[in-house]
């Protein structure tokens, strides 16, 4: 009588498996949410800027002042006045997500430069607030108050409060901001070195820069979005550090 075959155990078929991908690391994260603030900031500054600019300069007479006050055009710059603030808030979540990118990449960044970099920030965005403030308040008063409208004179002596705190000392903070964040960037590796070179020029400009030209308002803005989609692209590419490495920097 003949043994019945051996037949051996059929292997179960394999598993297929969804390759997962990888979670992007905290810097990815923080640069990313750090370019889409800026975006966010840069839109609405320069949107709040464009409608507080319509107001009128300050070479305008008498006639023009009491012309434009007296008409419709006052509402494009109570936008800007309700625009601004937004702006402000953008910024600030920018800055601080940019800080903690940093931190993502140094443990231990410069003292000097990351502590101006946090007042500069600030800084900016009070002056932007006072100035833009002082520069829309007659167009505010009339569009939702019943109250008198001062005189010309008093209309161009607010325009140039605004104009200054904006143009002379809110530009300033902007400079040092952008001054110190690209040495703190180039410290953390994610800037490379051409927009490095860029940026402090950039900065350089805005500290010395003394004209009421709008476009000299519009660089900062430009900058931010720039060198945020710089950063993030680049922060995707650079390794991250070892938490070791950190640590002992």
């Amino acid at each position: 009588m003949t043994e019945p075959p051996i037949t051996q155990p059929q292997a179960p078929p394999p598993v297929r498996t969804r390759r997962r991908r990888a979670a992007p690391s905290s810097t990815v994260k923080l640069a990313r949410l750090s370019s889409l603030t800026g975006i966010l900031f840069a839109a609405l500054f320069v949107l709040a800027l464009v409608f507080v600019y319509t107001t009128p300069h300050l070479s305008a007479s008498d006639a023009d002042i009491t012309a434009f006050y007296g008409g419709s055009s006052t509402v494009l710059v109570t936008v800007g006045q309700v625009l601004v603030p937004l702006a402000g808030i953008a910024f600030l979540w920018h800055a601080h997500t940019t800080r903690l990118l940093i931190e993502s990449r140094t443990a231990s960044p410069s003292a000097i430069p990351y502590g101006l970099q946090l007042v500069s920030g600030v800084l900016f965005v009070v002056l932007l607030f006072a100035g833009t403030a002082s520069a829309g308040s007659v167009a505010l008063l009339k569009d939702l108050t019943n109250a008198p409208l001062p005189s010309a004179d008093v209309v161009r002596g607010l325009l140039a409060l605004g104009y200054g705190l904006v143009f002379i000392y809110s530009i300033r903070g902007a400079g040092m901001y952008a001054l110190t964040t690209t040495t703190l960037l180039r410290q953390a590796g994610i800037m490379p070195t051409w927009l490095a070179i860029v940026s402090y020029l950039l900065a350089l400009f805005l500290l010395v820069s003394t004209t009421l030209h709008p476009v000299v308002v519009l660089i900062f803005p430009t900058w931010v979005v720039v060198a945020g989609l710089v950063v993030f692209i680049r922060a995707g590419r650079v390794a991250e550090p070892a938490a070791s490495e950190r640590q002992s920097a």
